[in-house]
C-alpha cells in the first residue's frame, strides 16, 4: 500500500503535518447565486493560470459513501460544482489515471480507463466536509488534492455539505455558485453557466 505524507485531519481528529493545519491552508468560500456563502479551506487548484469561469457552475450533490473518483470523471457532471455528502473524502486516494482496461477493451482501441469513468475530471469544483490527504489503498498513486491541483479544479473542505444539500434539494430551482479563494475578487455568480453556454 502507498500512503500519502500529509493530512488535513488524521483519523483521531487531531491536526498534524503542514496539510493538517487549518492555519496553513488558504481560505475560500462557496458563493451561491442567492447571496448565501459557505466558508471553508482550499485543497484543490488555486487557478494560478487565470482560467476563465474558474470554479463556477450549477451546484449539485452526490450522496454516495464511496466513488468520488468515478463521480469526478463522470461527464454528466461537466461544468458543475459537486457537493459530496460523505463525511470524509480522500482517504483512499486516487488510482492511476493512465491505466487502461485490458479486460473490457482488450484491443485498446476504445481507450477505456481501468478506474475512471472518462479520461479527465469534468466538474468545475468540489465541496466536501472533511478532506484527508492521508490515503491508503492498494492502487492509489496520489492524493485527491494533488489530482485536483494537477487538473486545475478548485475544491473546499470544512463546509457543512449536508446543510448545503438540503438547500439544493428543497430549492426547487437551479442554484448557481462560484468558489472564491481568499484574496480573489470575483463578480456575483450568474444564474446561467457561461462556461457551458460557450461550449
Amino acid at each position: 500500500m502507498q500512503s500519502g505524507k500529509y493530512s488535513s485531519r488524521n483519523y483521531a481528529g487531531q491536526t498534524s503535518g503542514i496539510y493538517n493545519s487549518f492555519e496553513s491552508r488558504r481560505g475560500g468560500k462557496l458563493v451561491l447565486s442567492d447571496g448565501e456563502t459557505s466558508e471553508g479551506y482550499s485543497f484543490g487548484s488555486d487557478n494560478k493560470n487565470g482560467v476563465k469561469n474558474f470554479g463556477e457552475g450549477e451546484v449539485v450533490f452526490f450522496t454516495g459513501m464511496v466513488g468520488y473518483v468515478e463521480a469526478l470523471t463522470d461527464p454528466s457532471y461537466r461544468g458543475q460544482i459537486l457537493v459530496l455528502t460523505s463525511p470524509m473524502i480522500g482517504n483512499y486516494g486516487v488510482p492511476s489515471t493512465e491505466s487502461k482496461d485490458d479486460v473490457n477493451d482488450p484491443t485498446g482501441l476504445n481507450g477505456l480507463s481501468t478506474f475512471l469513468e472518462s479520461d479527465k475530471i469534468h466538474v468545475a469544483g468540489l465541496i466536501v466536509t472533511d478532506y484527508s490527504a492521508d490515503f491508503s489503498h492498494w492502487n492509489a498513486v496520489k492524493s485527491l488534492g494533488q489530482w485536483l491541483n494537477e487538473s486545475g479544479v478548485p475544491a473546499l473542505f470544512g463546509v457543512d455539505t449536508r446543510k448545503l444539500t438540503k438547500k439544493i434539494r428543497d430549492s426547487g430551482t437551479t442554484i448557481m455558485g462560484r468558489i472564491e479563494l481568499a484574496g480573489d475578487e470575483s463578480p456575483h455568480p450568474s444564474t446561467t453557466s457561461s462556461s457551458l453556454l460557450s461550449d
